[in-house]
């Protein structure tokens, strides 16, 4: 009987709970300005054969306007939204 091989993961460290701030907003921009920019660019140029090309460039134009934004944006966004949502209440 062969023992099983130990499969090897790579672990990452994780950053601490304080990025969350900062990473939280990165994240979100990069894939909502892939989605918008890829929509806006297929609507304005067509699924043509510079495509990829025309989106990449209009996906990182996005990026750099959207990801200082939403660090701006984001608090206001979470004190409007807690006016209108009732918090759950913490024992």
């Amino acid at each position: 009987m062969q023992a099983s091989p130990q499969k090897k993961t790579l672990k990452l460290r994780k950053l601490p709970p304080s990025y969350s701030a900062v990473v939280m907003p990165f994240v979100l921009s990069i894939l909502m300005t892939c989605i918008i920019s890829a929509v806006s660019t297929a609507i304005g140029t067509g699924w043509t054969n510079g495509f990829v090309a025309t989106w990449s460039y209009a996906w990182g134009v996005s990026w750099l306007v959207a990801f200082p934004s939403l660090l701006i944006v984001l608090p206001i966004v979470r004190r409007i939204v807690a006016a209108i949502v009732d918090q759950p209440v913490r024992p």
